[in-house]
């Protein structure tokens, strides 16, 4: 696909992440500009790609865009914004007494994706990615990644569809209309590994980060979790039983964030102990 030239004096910068900006244009705040840091080429492309496989077996995600370059060789993908959206987490932020709402809402999102079946031989099995990631680690021993790998590999596989980042900013709604977004790490699998993440950013993290992130306190992100699971498990099973099935693979999101943050990561490790 040939990247389409545009110049940044059309654009204003809104925001930045961990693989580059956000720029919005000028004129027109429904053209939003996902921008690369210098270097990056071959992601934004990979990322559109999977962006329109993933939209055109009907998940509901918004529409992909264009294929971008700047002149000083940035490349991104120019889209059109979701006027009038507001993510899961940034809601519940602001009503947290709706928490029950959302929370039932979300889960329901989710039970919808996990029940997707997809091609396995167009997306990746989630558990290829995470041996890709153990293989990387340089912090586990050669001891914990054995274990580690026979916890991945005993997992029964599914055929149906992971977001791969399953956060609860990561789902949008406009009206009636609701959405995933951010799905640069969809592939195929067992739910587990997608709710693990669920898990992580309601209980597992730290005050602060889910106060900056997630826009709420963490009382309120533990409450989300809780009316998440009736939704999504069924109300007979217990809350217990479910934080214990889910701890492990929320543990194993330590392989991504240490490969970012480039350090051990021991208080999601602590989840991984009936592992480990």
């Amino acid at each position: 696909m040939e990247a389409i030239k545009i110049s940044l004096d059309d654009y204003v910068l809104s925001g930045g992440g961990f693989n580059g900006e956000s720029y919005d244009l000028k004129g027109d705040p429904s053209v939003m500009l996902k921008l690369y840091f210098p270097g990056k080429i071959q992601q934004p492309l990979d990322e559109m790609n999977l962006a329109r496989k993933v939209y055109e077996m009907g998940i509901p995600t918004p529409e992909p865009g264009e294929y971008v370059v700047t002149e000083d060789g940035r490349y991104g993908i120019r889209f059109k914004r979701i006027l009038g959206k507001k993510s899961y987490s940034r809601a519940t932020g602001d009503e947290p007494e709706k928490v029950r709402q959302f929370a039932a809402e979300f889960a329901q999102m989710c039970k919808q994706l996990h029940a997707t079946h997809v091609d396995t031989a167009v997306f990746e099995n989630v558990k290829d990615r995470y041996f890709r990631l153990l293989g990387e680690n340089p912090f586990f021993t050669p001891e914990q990644k054995d274990k580690l790998g026979r916890f991945i590999a005993d997992t029964p596989d599914e055929d149906t569809a992971i977001h791969g980042d399953l956060q609860y900013s990561n789902a949008i709604f406009v009206g009636d209309k609701r959405y995933f977004i951010d799905l640069g790490d969809f592939c195929w699998g067992n739910h587990l590994f997608d709710v693990g993440m669920v898990y992580l950013c309601c209980c597992l993290s730290g005050e602060d980060f889910i106060q900056e992130t997630f826009h709420m306190p963490k009382p309120v992100a533990i409450k989300f979790w809780e009316n998440f699971v009736p939704v999504y498990f069924g109300t007979d099973v217990p809350l217990k039983e479910v934080n214990e099935l889910i701890r492990p693979f929320a543990g194993l999101k330590t392989l991504i964030v240490e490969r970012d943050t480039k350090c051990p990561m021991p208080e999601f490790r602590a989840a991984l102990a009936s592992v480990l």
